[in-house]
């Protein structure tokens, strides 16, 4: 998700045309180790290739975009589910 937090990145976002195949690949892992708690089971998920400066992902050959966006949902749902300490 953007800054702002309120809208989705796109996949023509120009922010998505500054992250490596190294960085998606790091952003993989993440969503694998947090999607398991919530039933997302991926072992397949890996970069796929680049295209016009943009990285996509074997996600149904999906842009980066998409494991950006999965992650903010997931991240979100884990803040608002964490118990709080008083």
């Amino acid at each position: 998700m953007t800054a702002d937090h309120r809208r989705p990145t796109g996949p023509a976002d120009p922010v998505m045309r500054t992250y490596t195949e190294p960085e998606v690949a790091s952003l993989l892992d993440e969503l694998r180790e947090r999607g398991r708690t919530f039933g997302l089971i991926r072992p397949s998920l890996a970069t796929d290739q680049v295209v016009d400066g943009r990285v996509l992902v074997r996600f149904g050959c999906a842009p980066a975009s998409t494991v950006l966006n999965l992650l903010a949902v997931l991240r979100h749902y884990e803040k608002a589910e964490a118990p709080c300490d008083f």
